[in-house]
């Protein structure tokens, strides 16, 4: 796996994240980091939390969530044993 597109790995979950050159700067997936904060391994289940909290976050007139699209992110199967 190249530093461009690789994972970091977060107790037993995997954060997918991008490499920018330009900016220099790490992108990591929002969807990704919930699933390991609420502890859900069920990838559709932490992305509707993170739907229902946007739409909360605006309602209230946060202005941390941007109106922006998805972006897409290689989504990779990793298989660890112990």
């Amino acid at each position: 796996m190249n530093k461009k597109n690789s994972l970091a790995i977060f107790e037993s979950y995997n954060i997918r994240r991008a490499w920018d050159e330009k900016g220099e700067i790490w992108y990591f997936s929002v969807i990704d980091i919930i699933a390991a904060l609420i502890e859900q391994k069920d990838f559709q289940l932490a992305r509707n939390y993170w739907k229902v909290l946007r739409h909360r976050l605006v309602k209230e007139g946060s202005q941390v969530v941007t109106n922006c699209n998805r972006l897409k992110l290689i989504r990779r199967v990793v298989f660890y044993t112990t």
